[in-house]
């Protein structure tokens, strides 16, 4: 016997029993908790080869629900995970800066250092690939889906901007959050452009079902100042460090086609001096008049016909990007699923 299972103590057990069918499996989970499988005979080796998929449950045989928002437990049960991670984060060059626990289980939210748009997003992208990397290394599985459980939190990316002058000054400051004419017109052409633009932040069927009222989730084009309840928050703090908070983007969304996106908005607002209106002050989610699609097909759409998008992207990234778009809404919506048979294999 080795510490780890070695495939020949299977090859050599099968040889030894070739009259043996069915294989009783006992196995702890990481938990702790004994599993039980009934394997078949030609499952063995696979067993051995591939390892048993198990469920992520506490000792105590219940699956964690409670929101875990700010929570230290959380962390310091992840802190082996966390260290190698931000050492990774390091030996490669990305700003990996605060981790807090948010409010899904297993959910943490870590900032990345701003910079010059395009690093940034190459940090952004190299960043997911090294966490579900460090999350295999450690036995886990790192999920970057718009909402992969409907009752509990989704996962958004938020995105921070703000504008910079040749000497690199901010180009927003101000002493009232609610900032200068220019951050008004940059958040004017965010606004404008938003539902034309939504397929970027929002690129797949699943990021939808991320838009839920008292989520934290964005459901109107809306704006205001330290309010998390709008799609675009302008932050409190210093006057040097006034930026806008784009919400909207799940964590499925492309950096790059979300930056671009921002940018081209803001761009759009700046030169056609658009104000966003007064700010919403309070619950967003109970004052919105006007809400963002929660259909994928809704959001095809608005691209497709979409002149701004055509200025700001070109044709030829937009007839590709909604050629694979449209071709993955077909499929999608030709798949029979669980929810089908629920509701029509015996009331239809």
């Amino acid at each position: 016997m080795t510490t780890f299972a070695a495939v020949q103590e299977a090859q050599n057990f099968l040889a030894a029993n070739p009259d043996i069918e069915l294989i009783e499996l006992f196995i702890l989970d990481a938990n702790g908790v004994p599993r039980g499988k009934l394997l078949h005979r030609e499952e063995l080796l696979a067993l051995y080869q591939s390892g048993r998929p198990q469920p992520a449950l506490d000792a105590d045989g219940g699956r964690p629900r409670q929101t875990q928002v700010y929570g230290l437990r959380e962390l310091e049960q992840l802190e082996p995970f966390l260290k190698d991670l931000y050492a990774a984060c390091k030996a490669q060059g990305i700003p990996a800066r605060t981790a807090i626990s948010e409010y899904a289980p297993g959910q943490v939210e870590i900032t990345l250092e701003h910079g010059p748009a395009l690093a940034a997003m190459d940090q952004a992208v190299r960043y997911k690939h090294l966490v579900k990397g460090v999350a295999h290394a450690h036995g886990m599985q790192a999920c970057f889906m718009a909402k992969p459980f409907a009752e509990i939190a989704g996962t958004g990316m938020h995105m921070h901007v703000s504008l910079a002058d040749a000497q690199g000054e901010n180009l927003f400051a101000s002493e009232s959050p609610a900032g200068t004419p220019l951050l008004r017109q940059a958040v004017g052409g965010m606004l404008a452009s938003l539902l034309d633009s939504l397929l970027l932040f929002c690129p797949n069927a699943n990021s939808y079902r991320r838009f839920q009222a008292n989520s934290y989730a964005p459901l109107a084009p809306t704006w205001g100042v330290d309010n998390r309840t709008v799609s675009l928050r302008v932050p409190g703090g210093p006057a040097n460090t006034r930026h806008i908070e784009h919400r909207i983007c799940g964590a499925d969304a492309n950096p790059y086609l979300a930056a671009a996106a921002i940018l081209a908005g803001i761009l759009r607002g700046i030169r056609e001096g658009l104000d966003p209106g007064a700010p919403v002050e309070g619950n967003g989610y109970a004052q919105a008049t006007e809400h963002l699609p929660t259909q994928w097909s809704a959001a095809i759409q608005a691209l497709e016909h979409s002149e701004w998008a055509r200025e700001a992207f070109g044709e030829a990234f937009l007839k590709v990007y909604l050629a694979i778009k449209r071709a993955e809404y077909r499929q999608f919506m030709g798949e029979v699923g669980e929810q089908d048979w629920r509701w029509y294999l015996s009331n239809a």
